[in-house]
């Protein structure tokens, strides 16, 4: 049998371990409960800072995982312009272990843009400094395959421009993730990009980067072939104002912006030609003029026939055309063979004042209205004379940018309503009302004329079969010093299509072109600018859901017979 011995104060002992034990456990459950505290008190207070202390903003909590600067896509959601985490090569001179002239000529083998000299700048100098900021992945990796401690690849906050060149004038840039946008979209809606509130969500602007790409390469191409010095181009709803596409050629990448400080517009590619600069538009001005005789009851009738017999002398100045007909003319006449006489007869007729109240109701005498900042002034007359109102009616002495000419065209095609153009994709609830510059009936005409012009006329050659193109050409002497310079064109093709129900308007522009032999050398507009609409809108009209038919037409029967069997010449 088993004795048990019982040790003095063994008990007692027992009873102190589970006394400490109990205390212990008390503790620890004091701390948990004291960290579960200090854990909800510090959620609470950012929730509470996330949905309420923004300044009245509109916070949702996440702001702080929001990109700080909303994305901008296409009509369709084509990214056009993001906000990323990008590499970015920096170097730190004082720590290169390697020669510095050999990782200049390595640097410049993977980045054939930038010359060996600035690398090799950057390299020897006395501060830390970028070699190349948003750098490609696979840059990245040759660049460290060199093996070199003192260059480093930060992650940092980039705006990145997908489709690089694309629409660059429009899009503009912002310098980084954070700033104010430098120009283009970019700054006009800096707001609505940084907004707390939306900067989640991607803004949709009006362009079509399908029609966008069709527009410059076109335009492009006809440069280059013409050895122009410039062209550009707008594709605009005619019906609401929208911006379908806006080209302007040289072209720049936002994504490498270089110095163009101190360059004039016709020097930098920053320059948008189509809303910066101002021109002398021609001829494009006289179905606007002849619109605004028709509605003034000036011009009542097709058929009323104008003096075309000898250049026209006003205040010692003639006035002749540059394919003399050398007989009267009427309406139709003066339109598809572009007579700078028969339209400053009419304008003549009419007088001042309602060539001036159309002008300024087409915004004519102000910059033109769209949310870009940068957008040029125009050439407004100082002497409104009867030489003046002559010369004005035909394109002369009053200076627009091609937007102006543009939002006028839609205008004159679409039933007579002037909307601003803009670069907001619209729902059909924000469609501006629109303000009338034109009956409807004299808008009704000129669809006919315009039509005629393209069919019979001048503007031949942008005659696409089956979309029922109307459009008028204009071939303008550039001024300088003083006076015209003969060798210096500016032309254009202002256009709409399809003309039995009116649905966009393209107008191109070519600076200074050369002439070559497909267009036995000869610069005007019926040769450089207009077959590019040709082509552009074979092009991009399927894009758009207008698809050629060749049996439907604008109804032009009653005009035909008056042009007595002439046949256009090519201005």
């Amino acid at each position: 049998m088993a004795t048990i011995i019982v040790q003095p104060g063994g008990a007692r002992a027992s009873k102190q371990r589970v006394s400490l034990t109990a205390i212990a456990h008390n503790r620890l459950m004091l701390l948990l409960l004291l960290f579960l505290a200090i854990t909800t008190l510090l959620v609470g207070r950012l929730t509470w800072v996330g949905f309420f202390a923004d300044g009245g903003r509109g916070g949702d909590g996440l702001s702080g995982m929001l990109p700080a600067r909303a994305d901008i896509v296409d009509r369709n959601g084509v990214p056009l312009a993001r906000t990323m985490d990008a590499y970015s090569i920096s170097v730190s001179p004082s720590k290169l272990i390697g020669e510095p002239a050999e990782l200049a000529r390595k640097l410049h083998e993977i980045f054939p843009d930038e010359p060996e000299a600035a690398f090799y700048k950057k390299l020897t100098g006395k501060r830390w400094a970028y070699l190349r900021r948003r750098a490609l992945p696979e840059e990245v990796a040759a660049v460290n395959a060199l093996g070199e401690i003192g260059i480093e690849f930060p992650r940092e906050k980039e705006r990145l421009y997908p489709q690089r060149t694309l629409a660059a004038h429009v899009l503009g840039f912002a310098p980084n993730a954070e700033g104010v946008g430098g120009m283009g979209v970019e700054a006009a809606f800096n707001d609505r990009l940084t907004d707390a509130a939306l900067r989640g969500q991607p803004f949709a602007i009006s362009i079509d980067s399908r029609v966008q790409g069709a527009l410059e390469s076109e335009l492009y191409a006809q440069m280059v072939a013409q050895n122009a010095k410039g062209a550009g181009g707008i594709i605009l709803d005619a019906n609401t104002g929208e911006v379908i596409a806006m080209a302007s050629i040289p072209v720049f990448d936002p994504n490498k912006l270089q110095n163009y400080a101190g360059k004039t517009c016709s020097e930098s590619p920053l320059c948008n030609h189509i809303v910066q600069a101002r021109y002398e538009l021609g001829s494009t001005f006289k179905p606007l003029s002849i619109g605004a005789a028709m509605d003034r009851g000036v011009v009542t009738s097709m058929s009323k026939r104008y003096d075309a017999t000898a250049p026209l002398a006003v205040a010692g100045f003639r006035i002749k055309d540059d394919h003399a007909m050398g007989r009267w003319i009427n309406v139709p006449q003066i339109l598809v063979h572009s007579s700078n006489i028969g339209t400053a007869r009419i304008a003549d007729e009419m007088g001042a004042e309602p060539l001036q109240h159309l002008f300024r109701e087409l915004h004519f005498d102000q910059r033109a209205p769209i949310e870009l900042k940068e957008r040029a002034g125009t050439l407004w007359p100082v002497n409104w004379g009867r030489i003046t109102t002559m010369t004005v009616s035909y394109g002369h002495g009053i200076a627009v940018t091609p937007l102006h000419l543009a939002s006028a065209y839609a205008a004159l095609v679409n039933g007579g309503l002037w909307r601003p153009a803009t670069l907001r994709k619209l729902k059909p609830d924000e469609v501006p009302e629109g303000r009338r510059v034109f009956s409807a009936a004299t808008s009704a005409r000129m669809r006919q004329l315009l039509r005629m012009i393209v069919s019979a006329g001048t503007g031949r050659s942008a005659n696409a079969v089956g979309y029922r193109i109307g459009g008028k050409t204009g071939s303008a002497e550039k001024p300088e010093l003083g006076r015209y310079n003969k060798t210096s064109l500016v032309t254009t093709f202002a256009a709409a299509f399809p003309m039995d129900n009116p649905r966009y308007v393209v107008l191109t522009m070519m600076d200074e072109p050369k002439g070559n032999a497909q267009t036995f050398g000869l610069r005007t507009a019926a040769w450089t600018a207009a077959p590019v609409v040709k082509r552009v809108v074979e092009r991009t009209a399927p894009m758009l859901g207008i698809m050629p038919d060749e049996h439907r037409d604008v109804d032009i029967s009653d005009l035909m017979p008056l042009l007595g069997g002439d046949k256009g010449e090519k201005e």
